[in-house]
Parts: C-alpha cells; structure tokens; sequence
C-alpha cells in the first residue's frame, strides 16, 4: 500500500466531507506546489550552481510529491491526475510519468455501507436481490468498488458499487478547483496561451459521467452492440434491474489479464494473435463507430480461455464527431503535401491550435514534423514516439489538443505498449496501414472521389493565380511609386532586449535617487531637521518600492527569453 493511503483513507468512506477542511487541503497543496515551482526557476537555490541535469532531478521530485499528494487528496484529485496524465502537451514529461502510475488501489469501504447503498438504491435488501453475495470485494477503486454475486436465476455477476459520499465530495471539490482554475487562468505567466477554464470544463464532464452508473451502463451496451458481430471480442451484459446511478451490476466474465504474459502461454493462446486482435478491435471502435473506450490499460483488458478480449469498465469513454473526420481528412491532405501550413490551419479549424499574432515558431514546429516522419515508410514508425515528439513541440506552445485527441493517443501508445509486451516484433502502425487505406478509401467515395476534387480545385487555384499574377504586379508597382507601401519589420527578441536595457537604465537611475535621498535624511537627521530628514526618507522609502517592482519585472523578462 502506497504512503498516504493509511493516513488518510479514512476520510474517503464518509457520507459527509468538511467543505472548510477540503479548501484547506485543496488549497494548502496549491500554494505549496507554486512556492515550489517559484524556488525552481531561482538559480540560488541549487547547491553548486544551477544545470540542466539538476532541474531535471527537480522536476522528478516534484511529480512524485505531485502523485502522493494527489493520493492523499482522494478520488476527485485521483482521477484529474489520471486525466493529466494525458497531457503531456500542458506537463512537463517528468510530471507526465508519475501520473500515469496514479492508479486506483485504494481502501475498500464496509460491507455494511455497501449494504445500506445497494438498499438505498434498488429498494431491496441484498438476500432479497441476490442468493449469493460475497463481502470481501473483488476490487476497490477511488470511485468504487466491485463484488461478486450470484442472482436468484443462478447467474453469475459483479455488483460495482460507489463509495460513499462521493457525489457531495465532487461538488465540494470541483467548487474550490473552479477558484483554482480562474487563478491560474488569470496568472501573467501560467494563464498565457492556456485555456485553464476550459480544461476544467472537461474534466467536470468525465468526472461527473464517471460516477453516473446508468451511463456506463448504456455505454457497455453501445459497445456490446457494435462487437455483435466479432466472436473474438466479448462484453459483459447489463442487468438493468439491479442497475442505478450508484449500483452497476454485469455478468460475470472472468479472464486473463492482458499484461500476465505467463498465464496466456499457459493456457495456450498466442500472444502474436492477441497483440493484432487489441489493435484491430481499437482501430474498429475508432473508424467503424466513432465510439470508443478511452482508458484501456491492461487493467480493463482481459483474455478469455478461449482467446477473445474482454473488456471492462466503460466509464470513460471517447466519440468521434463526423465533422472532427473531415477535419482529420484535410489535415490529412496536409501532411500528405508536406505543406505546413495548410497542416497549421486545419488544426486551428479543428481547434487544436489556437491561432496567435505570430504563427511563424508553430509553423515551423509542424513543418518539422512533416520534414523528419514523412521520409519514413509508414509502418515502420512508432506511435510512442510520434506523440512523445509532437507533445514536446506541443508543450508551450499555442496548441489545444482537444480530449478526445489525447484520449486516442493516448491509447494507441498504451496498446501498442501491450502489444510489444506480447508480441516484441508487434508494430501498431503496420496493423493500421490498411485501416488507413480503407478510410482514405471510403472518404474518397462518400465524397465523390475527394482526392480528384482536391487535386482540381488546387489546379483551378493555381490558374487563377497565375492569370491573375501580370494585374498584380501591376497594381504593386503603382503602389510603390505613390508610396503607399509599407514595410514593417518586427523582432520580439530586439523589442523584448530594448525593454530590458530601459528597464536597467531605470533602476540605476532609481539606486541613484533613493542613495541621494538616504544620504540627505541622514545629514538632515544629524542637523536635527526631523520633519525634513522624515520627508526625504519617505521618498527613499517610494522609490525604493519601485525599484523592486522594476526588478521583479526584470526577472520575469529573464524567464521569458
């Protein structure tokens, strides 16, 4: 059990939480974490200097007080952790790494507070609902808990409870995260190029869907649904009868873990098939439905003694809009091209980049990209590596990747993981390639031959062009003979330079003043002129309040450039 559990586990099984005490810790964690992130940018506080490797090693540090504090804070702050985890276009790659190992082995609540909700909820009391049911769950997690049952008809299932109190907890803290973020949104230098408040509005959607039982129930059912048809993909069913907002009940289908390599050569089953069979069900959900699971670790996997997936927990789940596809098919078209900025725009359409004064460092971020992965074949790259490189050019940059972006992403990484566990000659992109082909296929034919029309509409823009190039020329020659052309050169780092030599100049002028002043309320003083020596201290006092301003400007000045 991992520190913090047992210090304060206690507080996570209550009906009832302390609003005061939840902004108390809430906020106890943010200032720490800012004081913390302020003495990381001070070069004084290295022992021996500062360096590249150090700050690193801080970094490091710092995600792991992140994660156990996260612990320590319960299950609202579990599952943001878990949901930043995905973020590795806002985090640094340190912070990334520890929050994926936030999971959710936590303590489980009593048997006698799974009884009063499961009464509560189904109006009936356990010996009335099930023959069997057993009191030591199966597994407890931040959100709930499972146990396994057997109904009156004989049938196996789990019953997934939730813990208790769970929704006061939730709009306890998603209250005072709200403060949090509108903090951080408005903060000089963290709110610059984030939308914090919509980040937050993201996470208040899946956590709230979460923890809504008839949602996953539904969920599981659209799964189920859409695998009728693969015999090599099973999914537990619904029992709506004993089925609430807080009482989930499904048959029970127990398998192989996924990730216990050793256990599937024991029963016989091939690795090789399983490890194109988890991506080839992921690509289904991704290009056949637009439905898909959003959080398939090896925990939520499983293998049949017959060979097929099973999959669990359909909490959080990902859709992909229509419209979301004809944006993919001309970023597509983009990077087809290798054209960078046409890439750049299509992302800003789909509201991945947000569009700033100066595009050009984005621009060539994405040129880059384009320039270092399209000489490679396309099943010889790797997923991991293509997301780690993107979310590094994307991580202080004016990018937004949308959720359900970084929901995929995240899962071709985690799945191709799996499958080079199981397989260590496994490549993802390889068992995608026909996927790809067939969706740049069906595209073409939905939209009558799209590919065609592209090429046409670029000739017929180029001709215009061309036809109309001699007009313009002359129309700029005419320009500059009059003089109304104007020419206007801007460099940030000149102006940004310019502003730190003023602001330098200044604070020598100030350290002049208030020495000049000092020096006269001293003499004053000597010659017994109070009143006069206390008006010149008063002015020493005032500038000297500027002069920190000044500095602390500077600094700030240090940190951008």
């Amino acid at each position: 059990m991992e520190k913090g559990y047992t210090n304060k586990a206690y507080r996570w099984n209550r009906e009832n939480y302390s609003r005061r005490r939840r902004f108390v810790d809430i906020w106890s964690f943010v200032w720490t974490l800012l004081f913390r992130l302020w003495l990381y940018n001070k070069s004084w506080s290295y022992s021996g200097g500062v360096s590249e490797a150090k700050k690193a090693a801080r970094r490091k540090i710092q995600a792991v007080w992140i994660r156990n504090t996260l612990l320590d804070l319960g299950p609202t702050f579990i599952k943001v952790g878990q949901l930043f985890s995905t973020r590795a276009d806002l985090f640094p790659s340190e912070y990334v790494e520890e929050l994926v190992k936030l999971q959710d082995r936590v303590p489980a609540f009593s048997y006698e507070q799974v009884e009063a909700i499961i009464e509560q909820e189904l109006g009936r009391k356990i010996p009335e609902l099930f023959q069997s049911f057993e009191p030591i769950p199966l597994a407890a997690a931040s959100l709930g808990q499972v146990h396994k049952a057997v109904l009156h008809s004989g049938e196996a299932v789990v019953v997934k409870v939730q813990r208790p109190g769970l929704k006061k907890l939730f709009e306890i803290d998603l209250q005072i995260l709200k403060g949090i973020t509108r903090y951080f949104q408005n903060h000089p230098d963290w709110g610059r190029g984030r939308d914090w408040l919509g980040i937050y509005e993201e996470c208040c959607r899946i956590l709230w869907e979460e923890i809504d039982y008839l949602s996953e129930g539904r969920n599981a059912d659209t799964f189920r649904r859409n695998f009728r048809a693969y015999d090599w993909v099973n999914v537990p069913r619904v029992y709506w009868r004993y089925t609430s907002s807080r009482v989930l009940t499904l048959e029970y289908m127990p398998g192989i873990k996924i990730s216990q390599y050793e256990a599937l050569e024991a029963a016989g089953l091939d690795r090789k098939v399983l490890a194109r069979q988890g991506a080839q069900a992921y690509l289904l959900q991704l290009l056949n439905n637009g439905f898909f699971h959003a959080d398939p670790h090896p925990g939520n996997i499983a293998v049949s003694p017959e060979g097929a997936l099973i999959f669990y927990d359909f909490g959080m789940m990902g859709r992909i809009k229509a419209n979301i596809r004809e944006g993919l098919m001309e970023t597509l078209f983009g990077i087809a091209s290798k054209d960078g900025d046409r890439v750049v725009q299509s992302l800003i359409n789909l509201g991945a980049i947000a569009p700033v004064e100066d595009m050009g460092p984005v621009r060539r971020s994405v040129q880059y990209m384009l320039d270092h992965f399209m000489d490679q074949p396309f099943e010889n790259q790797s997923v991991a590596a293509i997301s780690d490189d993107l979310y590094e050019i994307a991580y202080n940059q004016p990018f937004r990747f949308p959720a359900t972006f970084t929901f995929v992403m995240r899962a071709f990484s985690t799945l191709e993981g799996v499958g080079k566990g199981l397989d260590p000659e496994f490549n993802f992109m390889e068992v995608a390639k026909p996927y790809a082909m067939q969706l740049m296929s069906n595209m073409n034919g939905s939209e009558g031959n799209s590919f065609i029309n592209e090429l046409s509409r670029q000739a017929a823009q180029v001709s215009s062009t061309a036809l109309g190039l001699p007009r313009r020329l002359e129309d700029t020659l005419e320009k500059l003979e009059r003089g109304d052309v104007r020419v206007r050169v801007r460099s940030i780092e000149t102006e940004r330079l310019l502003r730190r030599q003023t602001s330098i100049q200044l604070g020598l002028t100030y350290a002049v003043i208030i020495s000049g002043f000092t020096l006269s309320a001293t003499i004053l003083l000597v010659r017994d002129y109070i009143w006069l020596a206390i008006l010149a201290g008063l002015i020493a006092v005032v500038v000297s309040g500027l002069l920190v301003q000044l500095l602390l400007r500077l600094d700030r000045y240090d940190r951008m450039s």
